[in-house]
């Protein structure tokens, strides 16, 4: 037996050599700026030019090592140094700044569109430069200190008409939260140019879809210092400023956000049993605070009060169950319906519950008759519902349920006018 060790196998081959125009020149960053700065003022900044120029030296140059700095240069004219300042070389003998940027353009939505189109173009032949921009804007916003006011109001279109086209995502805006920025009043003056410029080009509702999809609705009073972070601030300063649309989005979404606060309290305060009597005040101090509305809360309290309870599965119990659990609640209930705007949307509440849950179907009249006799809700208010008011589900079904009770309601109206005739 030949013990002797076998030669391990080795790999050998023919070594290719790469194509000269495969490979991409390596630069420095300064060498890449001077080199994009050469082709941008050689197209005299005509934008089809520029395109051409970008289109064509990706090939050569390395854009994904040195997207930052090809950014820095379609913006600011050259590479900017932390803080938005560019950075000067120190050599007079080169250039190292271009006229075909944002920032040396007209002031112009014309001339900001057609530089947008550049960055459009671009993003199409490399796709990979998507993420990059991102992180660029969100550096350019942070540097607003260090832009002039014109640099800030071109920056501010430009980004308006580039989140309006969907070449930027929303999330580039918490920048602008920025304690710099912010305490100076720059991040408010930007997003009002910003938006104004973003509902021109699309609507108000790209806008809203685009702010609630980066999760940016809900920091919008982050735009002002500590001391002013409130709706009416927020509302006040951009309704001056003529964007009204946006100042009713924020008071809706911060209206929103209230309410499912209010209604995770009062799930918990039911949950621990605490006296009716306290949850009322509570409830109406949320309403005072916060500007809540009473048909609001008389909706989100019915939620709360049906939602605390596992409902019997048997038709026949369901209704006794839910009129036992219900009686204890009718007096807070009875504290939020004052007006008769509050009592319709109750009852419009308990239709649409009734409907939705099939073992409640018959339980509806029981419901009704128990929250007259506690006085949640009013005999007109009743009568309106019947007439003319109710919702279609299960409209033939609750009419017929409530046929009998609404003739009593009926005679008993006739009998007190009657009564009042004759005084």
């Amino acid at each position: 037996m030949n013990n002797s060790k076998q030669p391990k196998p080795t790999l050998t081959g023919q070594r290719f050599k790469t194509r000269k125009r495969d490979e991409k020149e390596k630069f420095e960053p300064s060498l890449f700026r001077d080199a994009i700065v050469q082709g941008l003022d050689e197209t005299a900044g005509d934008p089809e030019a520029v395109s051409r120029f970008l289109d064509v030296t990706g090939s050569k140059l390395d854009y994904r090592r040195y997207a930052d700095t090809l950014f820095d240069v379609l913006v600011a004219g050259g590479m900017l140094a932390p803080g938005g300042t560019l950075v000067d070389d120190g050599d007079k003998s080169k250039v190292t700044r271009t006229s075909v940027c944002v920032f040396t353009a007209d002031e112009d939505i014309e001339k900001m569109r057609a530089f947008a189109q550049v960055f459009s173009k671009l993003l199409r032949r490399y796709k990979y430069l998507e993420k990059y921009l991102e992180e660029e804007f969100k550096k350019l916003l942070m540097f607003l200190k260090g832009f002039s006011e014109s640099e800030q109001n071109k920056l501010a279109m430009f980004t308006g008409i580039l989140l309006a086209g969907g070449a930027l995502p929303a999330t580039v805006l918490s920048s602008l939260f920025t304690d710099a920025i912010v305490k100076e009043g720059i991040s408010a003056t930007f997003a009002v140019k910003l938006f104004k410029t973003w509902i021109a080009e699309k609507d108000m509702n790209s806008v809203t879809f685009a702010l609630k999809k980066a999760n940016m609705d809900k920091r919008l009073l982050e735009l002002f210092p500590p001391n002013k972070q409130s709706v009416e601030h927020f509302s006040a300063y951009f309704t001056a400023n003529g964007l009204t649309e946006l100042a009713t989005f924020l008071r809706a979404q911060q209206t929103l956000g209230t309410r499912k606060e209010l209604q995770k309290e009062l799930t918990e305060k039911l949950e621990l049993g605490e006296p009716v009597k306290e949850i009322a005040v509570y409830v109406k101090e949320e309403m005072r605070k916060n500007d809540i509305s009473e048909q609001a809360v008389v909706s989100l309290m019915w939620t709360c009060v049906m939602n605390k309870v596992e409902w019997n599965k048997k038709e026949e119990l369901v209704t006794e169950q839910a009129v036992k659990h219900l009686k204890q609640y009718t007096p807070l209930l009875a504290s939020f319906t004052s007006q008769g705007q509050s009592e319709l949307t109750l009852l419009l509440k308990v239709q649409e519950y009734c409907y939705g849950n099939i073992h409640f179907m018959k339980t509806f009249q029981k419901i009704v008759v128990l929250f007259y006799k506690a006085d949640v809700l009013s005999e007109d208010t009743i009568l309106k519902w019947y007439r003319e008011a109710h919702l279609a589900k299960g409209k033939s079904i609750f009419l017929e349920q409530m046929k009998k009770f609404v003739e009593w309601l009926q005679h008993a109206e006739e009998e007190s006018d009657s009564g009042e005739e004759e005084d």
